[in-house]
């Protein structure tokens, strides 16, 4: 068997041979979104498979190879990797993982570190791990995150993120159970059809997309009763991977309330807009100081088709554009603030406040600092700020128990009904039904 190609630190390197023999696993984080990713890449050229499996055995293989202290996020993630390799499922040798790196000053940045000594604890040191990450910090040869390829991903992101906004609003009040399910998976198949023969990519094909993402989810027969609204904030993993948050978002629907989780797009427009602010506060190099501006300046117009689009669908509660989400802050936090989710973490709250979800959840992985500065240190500002908001921060650990997480929601799901029981005696709030 040859000796795989090694870096000058002494990590496998992806070849351009392995591009064309190699299944690369990938952690899931967002279903919808990653679905879409899946498709792109397969289209390039790669194997790509969205990781599936959630059992609590993927938190302990997660505890033996990955330092109990270590944040929570990447022991779910490498757990989850190793709990597939161990599966049985996989060619060994023709097997690569792939983490994303952000190169900030996260632990984020560490997680590939981490993986790898997993693995090489796990007996699968000779795996090689792609970096996934547009800071340059490691390059490998059979992976390259094109301009045509992040054009297509950032596309592939308004997408998941209309659908998660939208099926959000419409689940709770449908009237025949399953309906927006079934106008999920239709619009998944649809956009994965088109992704395949290379459209649904340009702004005009976006804009059509986008009309009848909206379309499709306002015919869905509704009663729109009321209903106790939930946000969810926090660091972006545990926010958004059912795996790290026990399901969170399906226990607060069992719970009877509609959930409204920001999506993606806000946090990309925070990082190019992180690194733009660096520049002009401490300089750098002027071409990635460009290539940030078109990457903003991209993002911005991707914002303004989709906010556009849900302006013609009134129902939905949009979310607010990102220059409003800075002005949020302003007075509040500054935006320096920028390790890990940062000042964003507070204008997502204060953004879920003002638009009727001021019952909050604020989900954040155990000693994350960023988290516990800029989500669980703003409490009481934002509740003088704003008296009617009911936020609870919630841990997330391998050893916090969901019996005691669920029961502190329960705690604020109790303040909320109490509250919304007193704006229906009042007349405030009231039900209605819209049939398509």
């Amino acid at each position: 068997m040859t000796s795989p190609i090694r870096n000058k630190e002494g990590h496998v390197i992806f070849t351009r041979e392995m591009r064309d023999t190699h299944t690369i696993l990938v952690p899931m984080m967002l279903p919808i979104h990653f679905t879409f990713i899946q498709k792109l890449l397969t289209s390039a050229g790669y194997h790509v498979e969205i990781l599936q499996n959630h059992s609590h055995e993927v938190i302990e293989k997660g505890l033996k190879y990955v330092h109990n202290d270590t944040c929570y996020p990447a022991l779910v993630v490498i757990g989850q990797m190793i709990d597939a390799l161990d599966s049985g499922k996989y060619d060994l040798s023709k097997t690569a993982l792939i983490m994303s790196q952000t190169g900030g000053g996260c632990r984020a940045s560490n997680y590939i570190h981490l993986l790898r000594k997993a693995l090489e604890k796990a007996g699968y040191g000779d795996l090689p791990v792609i970096s996934a990450n547009l800071s340059g910090l490691e390059a490998n040869p059979g992976f390259q995150i094109t301009l045509p390829l992040i054009r297509k991903m950032i596309a592939a992101l308004i997408y998941g993120d209309m659908i998660m906004l939208l099926a959000n609003q419409t689940r709770p009040y449908e009237i025949a159970q399953g309906a927006t399910e079934r106008v999920i998976e239709n619009l998944i198949e649809r956009l994965c059809s088109q992704f395949e023969k290379g459209r649904g990519i340009s702004s005009r094909e976006m804009r059509q997309n986008l009309e009848q993402i909206a379309s499709e989810f306002e015919a869905v027969p509704v009663h729109l009763v009321p209903r106790v609204r939930v946000g969810v904030v926090g660091e972006i993993f545990v926010k958004y991977s059912a795996l790290a948050n026990n399901g969170l978002e399906e226990f607060l629907a069992g719970q009877g309330c509609e959930v409204m989780v920001p999506g993606v797009l806000g946090f990309m427009l925070y990082s190019v807009d992180a690194r733009l602010e660096d520049y002009k506060l401490y300089g750098g190099n002027r071409f990635h100081y460009t290539a940030a501006s078109m990457l903003m300046d991209f993002f911005l117009g991707m914002e303004k088709t989709m906010l556009d689009v849900l302006k013609q669908h009134p129902r939905f509660v949009a979310p607010s554009p990102f220059h409003e989400l800075k002005e949020m802050v302003s007075g509040v936090i500054g935006l320096g603030n920028k390790m890990g989710e940062g000042w964003l973490l507070t204008a997502e709250m204060i953004e879920l406040i003002r638009h009727g979800y001021g019952n909050i959840v604020c989900a954040q992985p155990f000693g994350c600092l960023p988290n516990h500065i800029c989500g669980k240190g703003m409490i009481h500002r934002l509740r003088t700020l704003y008296p009617e908001s009911n936020i609870v921060a919630i841990d997330y650990d391998a050893s916090a128990t969901r019996v005691n997480q669920e029961n502190r929601i329960k705690l604020m799901l109790a303040v909320a009904r109490e509250e919304l029981e007193k704006q229906q005696s009042k007349g405030t709030v009231k039900e209605a039904t819209v049939a398509v």
